[in-house]
């Protein structure tokens, strides 16, 4: 009876098994018409809250287009900020979604069963901010130095490495809380703050007086920051390809404010356009197998934007941060960065 029992038990688990990966969690944001995506809760440029407490970032626009793609309406986002480790531990309990705050995917996290690493958005790196009163210009003069680094994160791993590859001694203050880590560092308790480099020309803003602070040169880590959901081969699909969306967008000249035009005079467009746009294209062909709503390319173009537009918006020229994609591996691969628009066809 036992052995019977036992098979019995197995057949079980392996037809129940693929329910958990295929549809279940994309089922539960249709019916629930929300998608629950977890942020940084204050992170300027990425993710923080405006004065209506709505949050605004490079970061949250990447939940709103999985939003548009899958409900069709960005605004259908519900965004929380939450910090580092309790994210990952909210997904894997079945709290969130997904989670668009500069999350590194890491070969360890990655073979984790309770979330899955979807598109990158932003190739980061890890890096150093000093007061600029220490006079310190290199990170080879850190030899000593107290650091205050986030508990739970690849930041503590890659300091061990960069310190000990080069016999360098070094305290940490390891400190979860992204306000107390900034108070105990603007506060003197710490020497050096280390963090990926995004982030710390978010966080150089939040002090007093920002311009009493400089990042180190030195790029310590490779840093991919990456888009991650709960376990679900059809949530998984679906913001990947929405990604991709807003990536050839780029390649293709669209954005929130053209789309609408060219959507109107698809005989005058490219090809690879019409294939996103038009009601009998490559797209639309896509969304019936996945599950979206017919328009959900042109739904995320217009109301998210192309890549460039999201990145400008938050981080570009026009921004206190000033980044540049161009010469960086966040350009787009025809300009020699990684970002490889996959094709919709």
């Amino acid at each position: 009876m036992k052995p019977f029992l036992s098979c019995l038990l197995l057949a079980a688990a392996t037809l129940a098994a693929p329910a958990a990966f295929a549809g279940a969690v994309l089922d539960d944001i249709k019916s629930g018409d929300r998608l629950i995506c977890l942020v940084n809760p204050n992170s300027p440029g990425f993710s923080v809250p405006d004065s209506q407490g709505v949050f605004q970032g490079f970061n949250t626009d990447f939940c709103r287009m999985a939003a548009a793609a899958i409900l069709g309406d960005a605004d259908k986002a519900d965004i929380r900020g939450i910090g580092f480790s309790d994210a990952m531990k909210t997904l894997v309990a079945r709290g969130a979604h997904m989670a668009s705050r500069s999350i590194t995917r890491t070969g360890t996290r990655d073979a984790d069963a309770g979330m899955t690493f979807v598109a990158t958005t932003f190739y980061d790196g890890q890096g150093f901010m000093v007061p600029k009163s220490l006079g310190v210009a290199r990170a080879a003069d850190l030899a000593g130095a107290t650091v205050c680094a986030e508990d739970g994160s690849t930041t503590l791993l890659t300091l061990a490495d960069w310190f000990g590859d080069r016999g360098m001694a070094y305290r940490v203050e390891n400190i979860a809380d992204k306000t107390a880590r900034l108070e105990a560092f603007f506060a003197g308790k710490c020497d050096v703050y280390a963090s990926d480099v995004t982030a710390l020309n978010s966080d150089r803003l939040l002090a007093a007086a920002p311009d009493d602070y400089v990042i180190l040169p030195e790029v310590i880590s490779n840093e991919p920051l990456t888009l991650v959901t709960q376990p679900d081969q059809d949530l998984e699909s679906a913001v990947f390809w929405a990604f991709q969306v807003m990536l050839n967008a780029d390649r293709h000249g669209l954005t929130s404010q053209n789309v609408e035009a060219a959507r109107a005079d698809l005989g005058s467009q490219p090809q690879a356009v019409a294939r996103l746009l038009s009601s009998d294209g490559a797209a639309t062909e896509m969304a019936a197998k996945l599950g979206l709503p017919g328009d959900w390319a042109y739904q995320v173009i217009r109301q998210v934007g192309s890549y460039s537009e999201v990145f400008e918006r938050h981080l570009g020229a026009g921004t206190p941060f000033a980044l540049s994609r161009a010469g960086t591996v966040n350009a787009d691969a025809a300009d020699g960065g990684l970002m490889y628009p996959y094709p919709i066809r």
